[in-house]
């Protein structure tokens, strides 16, 4: 391939990671109380529309901790972002962002939605108390896919929190190191 091919190559998926990371960015911009309230609720009928099994999970569940809108872009650097509400009893109870940040052959832009289901109060008091929950730190946390979802009843559920990944759109390759943190914000 020609140093030129590459090089237009190149700044194409620049171009077009800037492109995705603009767009990205005015969708992820700090929404009203009320909007962020009401795309939860809309954000986890999805879910259990999608996934029964996170509907009896939830019935089960201390405490609902629902992102609607993760943003996550990156070329070689990247991040995530995201505000959710921590719902309990079916009221809202609090405001939360989801921050992340990784490194690594990465590329692209993808928005997606994720619920935790907080099924112990160890867990609901642990979000409370820290300043700012870095998943894989703190109470145990299993990500969900299909297959586990089949596997799970309320007589199987050990874990502090369950979590649901969902509702995936746009394209992001990457390999990469990333992590999680959760911190409690004002609406």
């Amino acid at each position: 391939m020609s140093t030129l091919r590459r090089s237009f190559q190149h700044l194409f998926i620049i171009a077009a990671t800037t492109c995705a990371l603009t767009g990205f960015s005015q969708q992820a911009a700090a929404a009203s109380a009320e909007d962020l309230n009401k795309d939860a609720a809309q954000s986890l009928q999805t879910l259990y529309r999608s996934n029964p099994v996170a509907e009896s999970i939830a019935k089960k569940a201390r405490a609902i901790l629902i992102f609607p809108s993760i943003v996550k872009a990156g070329l070689v650097f990247g991040g995530s972002y995201g505000e959710g509400v921590l719902s309990r009893d079916a009221h809202t109870v609090g405001y939360y962002n989801s921050v992340s940040a990784s490194w690594g052959w990465q590329a692209g832009a993808e928005s997606y939605s994720y619920v935790v289901f907080l099924m112990s109060e160890k867990a609901v008091k642990y979000l409370d108390r820290s300043n700012g929950w870095e998943i894989g730190v703190g109470p145990t946390v299993v990500v969900v896919n299909e297959g586990a979802a089949k596997n799970l009843s309320s007589s199987t559920l050990k874990d502090d929190a369950y979590a649901f990944i969902y509702d995936q759109q746009g394209l992001m390759a990457s390999l990469s190191i990333e992590g999680t943190k959760i911190s409690r914000i004002k609406r």
